[in-house]
Formats: C-alpha cells, structure tokens, sequence
C-alpha cells in the first residue's frame, strides 16, 4: 500500500478549506433567510437557487477541492478527470437545491427535514466520491467499508442538521454558529471520506496516469 500524504502543505489547506465552507455556509444561510422572507413563490425560488450553488457549490465542493490540493501520493504522479470533476460539482449544486426545496415550499414538517437531508446527504455523498473517482494515480484506489460508511452517517446527519438551520434560524448570531457548525460537519465528513483512501501502486509504466494536474 501506498504512502498517502493529505496534509502536505501542513495546515493551510484544511484551514483554507474551512473558511470557505463557513463561508459560503453563511451565505447559503443568508439566502434561505431571504427566501423564508420572499412575498412570492418565483422569488422564494430564485433565493433558493442562490443558496444551492453557495452551500453546494461552495460550502461543499469547492471545500472538498481546496482540501484536495494538499492531497499527494508521493510515489505516484497526481491527475484528475475534469469531466468527472465538473459533474461532481452539478451532483453537489443539485442535491443540495433538492433539498432545500423540499423544506423551503411546503408545510416545515420534521418528515420534511428528515427526508430532505437523507437525499441531499445522499447526494453530497455521492459527490465526494465522484470527485474521488476523478483521481487519476499510478495504481488502484480502494476504500475502507467502515470509514466509508462513516463518512455517509457524517454526510446524513450535516445535510439533515443544515437543513433544519435553513428554515429555523433567525438573526445573525444564529446564522454565523449555525454555518461554524455546517463548516466542521462538510470538512469532518471530507477527511473521513479521504481517511477511507488505499492506494496500491502498480509496476513502473504500468498504469500510465492521464488527466489534468491539480497544480501548475
């Protein structure tokens, strides 16, 4: 098995990767605000949209990528897919405006909540993986089944728990905790997801690695 490195600029990516999951937590929230507060369905809509593509455009896939920057197998040359790439960040944008259409039209049942969350958790799910698939290695990749089915509970439980925020949370000083919490819940389910990680490099010339590099 392959020596795998997820921190090797040390702390600056998981930090950065932090930052921009608060924030674009805190805008997403932001957006649900505006949208529970929109006179009219079409605008209620559109403020959704937003909130899809900052919670999982940002929050989450663009997180999940800055992470992945300080990812390196030492032994290996590292490349990605940019197709698979690109449709992780449609699954993340999609699953999460599922949800949050789910729980932002209609009577705000826990029914609501809990199925929302376990689709979009699903769905972020899903993407993680995605992009993981997008990893291109001298080598095959494997995963843990415990850590992965980690990962899953995490993902479940920050969808549900974001969800919840987003039609419940007045004010400001709520808004920044609630998007502090889904901030350490996307990365926490992140590095457990990489934790699952094994790579087993094949033999010189073997596997040739194609793909875009993640640094120029």
């Amino acid at each position: 098995m392959a020596e795998i490195h997820h921190l090797t600029y040390g702390a600056v990516n998981p930090v950065v990767a932090y930052i921009i999951s608060f924030l674009g937590s805190l805008l997403g929230l932001v957006c649900t605000t505006r949208a529970r507060a929109a006179p009219t369905p079409g605008r209620r809509a559109r403020w959704l949209v937003l909130a899809a593509i900052t919670i999982g455009g940002a929050a989450i896939w663009l997180m999940h990528f800055t992470a992945m920057l300080g990812f390196d197998v030492p032994d290996s040359p590292v490349r990605y897919n940019p197709w698979l790439t690109a449709f992780s960040l449609v699954i993340a944008i999609a699953t999460v405006g599922v949800g949050l259409f789910i729980v932002g039209h209609g009577p705000r049942t826990t029914l609501r909540i809990a199925g929302g969350g376990l689709l979009t958790g699903a769905g972020v799910l899903v993407m993680h993986y995605t992009g993981m698939a997008a990893v291109r290695v001298s080598g095959r990749i494997e995963y843990d089944p415990g850590l992965v089915a980690a990962s899953a509970v995490i993902a479940v439980v920050a969808a549900t728990t974001a969800l919840w925020f987003t039609v419940t949370i007045k004010g400001w000083r709520a808004i920044i905790a609630a998007a502090v919490i889904m901030g350490i819940a996307v990365c926490g389910m992140h590095y457990t997801g990489m934790a699952a990680m094994r790579v087993y490099l094949s033999l010189p010339g073997e596997t040739p690695v194609e793909g875009s590099p993640p640094r120029s």
